[in-house]
């Protein structure tokens, strides 16, 4: 082989001050690189015209590709102009680390509600300045309804899609549920409060990832995979979904599907359906197929969405089988700490 047949090492990105690090081959532009890694960064014409992809270059050297020269830092450069000549670091300030964007409240019309299951329903809202709107894959939201407490969702669509879809469960019992549903379907429309949560990914993956779901914890998921099949992950991803009855698994054939089509998602599906439906038990079931993978948990990243004592389950017996606490990610250690 000769040095020209070669082929290219990928070289080494970092973003700050959100931390975000990816990699990018010397022949491909910054944005390009950026965008595939999952990098929200702002972009429009893909020309250097717009600007709206600057960044300050801060620690090594870019080939131009409309003025033919090499650029060293400190520069400010159009990150769809330039190719990386080794590591670079950028500052970016608009680019934000997983959960740092600040929350604010926007009017949603809600374009259409669809019953997915017995007692769910898929909530589909849009918003009039969806641009104006950045969030990451896996964070969630608030419904703000007059002489209420805030209904907390999770966004089951992931930052690229246009408009935002919750999974909303309201069950006949459940009285605080059923009248959202109903606001929302005499309203036509709903505050929002959006984002929240850290248990999300600024960007794609470079360790395998480990996605545990009870319930509608799955819409966490969703806007997940959805975000990582939009953004070319070459991560395995592992999705463990636990529900009470067959019934509750309202959106098995989308798993599945995800299954099908690619040889680095798995789904494992977790079913009590027993006759007192203990859903203490069914954490516990949940957990043991999750540990029953094998997994080196010493080389996995874990997301986990259901109860607190779901995720404090799962988590405890994850860290006994070897994982470090550092990977293992879920809201419920935000809203619902020990102690």
């Amino acid at each position: 082989m000769s040095p020209d047949d070669a082929p290219i090492s990928p070289v080494s990105v970092c973003i700050t001050p959100a931390d975000i690090r990816f990699e990018a081959n010397p022949d491909e532009d910054l944005l390009t690189a950026a965008r595939r890694a999952g990098v929200a960064v702002r972009w429009a014409c893909r020309n250097g015209v717009c600007e709206l992809c600057e960044a300050q270059l801060t620690g090594g050297n870019v080939f131009n590709t409309r003025s033919g020269k090499t650029e060293c830092s400190p520069a400010t450069i159009m990150l769809c102009r330039c190719q990386p000549c080794g590591p670079v670091e950028l500052e970016i300030k608009a680019v934000m680390a997983s959960g740092k964007h600040v929350p604010q409240q926007l009017l949603a019309k809600v374009s259409d509600i669809t019953p997915l299951s017995h007692d769910v329903h898929r909530v589909t809202l849009q918003l009039p300045r969806r641009r104006e709107l950045s969030f990451h894959a896996g964070q969630y939201l608030s419904v703000l309804l007059p002489d209420a407490p805030p209904a907390y969702f999770s966004i089951a669509s992931s930052p690229e899609q246009d408009a935002l879809e919750l999974h909303v469960q309201a069950a006949a019992n459940w009285e605080s549920a059923q009248r959202i549903i109903e606001v929302l379907r005499d309203e036509g429309q709903v505050m929002l409060e959006v984002p929240h949560g850290q248990a999300c990914l600024a960007s794609v993956p470079q360790a395998p990832l480990i996605l545990v779901a009870a319930g509608t914890g799955f819409a966490q998921m969703k806007s997940i995979v959805d975000y990582l099949n939009a953004s070319g992950c070459h991560q395995p991803v592992w999705l463990y979904w636990g529900v009470r009855r067959h019934e509750d698994m309202y959106l098995r054939s989308m798993a599945q599907q995800w299954h099908d089509a690619s040889d680095r998602f798995s789904f494992v599906p977790v079913v009590g359906d027993d006759e007192d439906n203990d859903w203490s038990g069914h954490h516990d079931q949940l957990v043991r197929a999750v540990l029953a993978g094998g997994h080196d948990w010493a080389a996995v990243n874990v997301i986990a969405s259901g109860s607190p004592p779901m995720v404090y389950t799962l988590m405890d017996a994850l860290a006994e089988a070897g994982m470090p606490q550092q990977v293992f990610h879920s809201d419920v250690l935000e809203y619902a700490p020990r102690g």
